[in-house]
C-alpha cells in the first residue's frame, strides 16, 4: 500500500455521499475535503479560514492518505460543498460510523450490578450563532443520543424552526440501534408516542414527570407521600441512598422505586411501563439545606440502584457532551448560516469528538488535552484518525 492510499477507516463510513457539485468542475475530490475538514478539526481549526489555512501548511501530511493533486481547496469552496452536502445523507452516515465504534460489552465498571443497560441520553443543544434574523433563520438546534458509559455520539438529528423537540426525538431514535439500552429523556420528552417508540426499538426507557403531564405528576407525587408517611408498609419499594461532597457543598439523593402500580396503569396507558421511582435531593451548603423532590416512570422492573445510577447519567450529556462542545470545540462560536452547513459542520464535530473519545481511552489524558496532542503533532493525528494512537 502506497503511502497515498494509505486507508482511513472513518472515510470508508462516508464513501457513499453524493458529490452535490458539477462533476465536469471539481478539482477537490469529496473525499480529500473529507479529509482536510475533519484534520482541521481534530487540530482545533475555528472554521473554514483556518481549516485552508491549516491545510496549506500540512501538505504534506494529506498526501499521506490521498493525492491531493491541486493541492488544497479555498475556504469559500470548503464553504460552499458543506452548505450544498445533504445533511440527511451525512447524518445517516455519522450514524453508520458511530455504531461501529459501540462495544457492545460496555458496562459501568462501577455499577454493582455488572449487567445494567447501557444508558443513552437524549438531550438538544443550540448553536447560537448560526442564526440569522435578518433572514428569519432559527439558530441550528440538535437534539443528541449520548451513550453515557462510553462517552460517544451515536446520532443526531436538526429541529426545524418550526418544531420542537418532541418531533424530532422519535425521528431520531427510530434511526439508531437500540436493543437492550435504556433512553433517558428530559421531561419535555415524556411523551406516550415518544414512550412507544423506545419500547418498539427493543429498549427500555427512564423518564422524569412534570407539569407537562400533570395528572400522572400528581398521581406519582400522591402515591409516594402517602407511602412515604406510612413506611411504604402498603407496597414494596426498593430504596438507595448516595451521598456526594465537594467544595463545602453535600448532597444526598435517596431513590425509591416501586413495581406496585397496577392502579396507575388502568388510569396512565404508557407502553410498557412497569415501575415509577422517586429520587429526593437534599443539598447543604454554609449551614443551609435545600430539598427538592423528582418522578419518574420507567418500563424496566422497579430497581433503586438502577435508577439512581440512569438519573445521574443522563445529566452527564451536559457536562461530558453540551460542554466539552462549547469548551473544546467552540461550538458557539460556529458562524454558518447558510444552506446545510451548520448541520454538516456540527456533525463533523461529533466525528471528531469520537474519534478523540477512542484516543482518549487509549491514553488515559483529557478530551482537552488529547486534542491539544492532535494538534501539536501531525503524527499523532494521523494515528487518531486511523484508530490506533
Amino acid at each position: 500500500m502506497t503511502a497515498q492510499t494509505q486507508s482511513i477507516p472513518v472515510l470508508d463510513h462516508f464513501s457513499g455521499l453524493e458529490d452535490p457539485r458539477q462533476s465536469g468542475k471539481v478539482l477537490y475530490p469529496l473525499e480529500e475535503i473529507m479529509l482536510l475538514v475533519l484534520c482541521g478539526q481534530l487540530a482545533g481549526a475555528d472554521g473554514f479560514v483556518e481549516t485552508a489555512r491549516w491545510g496549506s501548511m500540512n501538505l504534506d501530511v494529506l498526501r499521506r492518505f490521498r493525492p491531493f493533486v491541486y493541492g488544497v481547496p479555498s475556504h469559500d469552496a470548503l464553504s460552499d460543498l458543506f452548505n450544498a452536502l445533504n445533511a440527511e445523507a451525512f447524518r445517516d452516515a455519522f450514524i453508520t460510523f458511530a455504531q461501529s465504534l459501540r462495544k457492545d460489552d460496555a458496562v459501568d465498571p462501577g455499577d454493582p450490578h455488572g449487567a445494567a443497560p447501557e444508558v443513552v441520553a437524549v438531550d438538544g443543544k443550540t448553536s447560537r450563532r448560526t442564526g440569522d434574523k435578518a433572514k428569519g433563520r432559527a439558530a441550528l438546534h440538535l437534539v443528541s443520543a449520548w451513550a453515557t458509559e462510553q462517552r460517544i455520539v451515536l446520532g443526531q438529528e436538526a429541529v426545524d424552526g418550526k418544531e420542537n423537540e418532541i418531533v424530532a426525538i422519535p425521528r431520531l431514535l427510530e434511526m439508531l440501534e437500540l436493543t437492550g439500552m435504556l433512553v433517558t429523556i428530559d421531561a419535555m420528552g415524556c411523551q406516550k408516542a415518544i414512550a412507544k417508540t423506545i419500547r418498539d426499538k427493543g429498549a427500555d426507557y427512564l423518564l422524569p414527570v412534570k407539569d407537562n403531564q400533570p395528572s400522572l405528576h400528581e398521581d406519582i407525587k400522591v402515591f409516594f407521600d402517602e407511602q412515604r408517611d406510612l413506611a411504604f408498609a402498603d407496597c414494596s419499594a426498593l430504596f438507595h441512598e448516595t451521598t456526594d461532597q465537594d467544595h463545602g457543598r453535600l448532597e444526598i439523593r435517596r431513590h425509591w422505586s416501586t413495581g406496585d402500580i397496577a392502579w396507575l396503569t388502568e388510569r396512565h396507558p404508557w407502553a410498557g411501563l412497569a415501575s415509577i421511582a422517586m429520587i429526593e435531593r437534599v443539598v447543604e451548603r454554609d449551614g443551609k439545606a435545600e430539598t427538592s423532590r423528582h418522578y419518574y416512570i420507567s418500563s424496566l422492573p422497579a430497581d433503586a440502584v438502577l435508577i439512581a445510577r440512569a438519573a445521574r447519567a443522563h445529566w452527564g450529556i451536559e457536562n461530558r457532551l453540551h460542554w466539552v462542545l462549547d469548551v473544546v470545540f467552540h461550538d458557539d462560536l460556529c458562524r454558518l448560516r447558510t444552506g446545510h452547513g451548520p448541520q454538516n459542520a456540527a456533525i463533523v464535530r461529533h466525528i471528531a469528538l469520537n474519534l478523540l473519545k477512542a484516543a482518549k481511552d487509549r491514553h488515559r489524558h483529557s478530551l482537552k488535552v488529547t486534542r491539544k496532542m492532535a494538534a501539536w503533532s501531525t503524527d499523532y493525528m494521523c494515528d487518531v484518525l486511523c484508530g490506533h494512537s
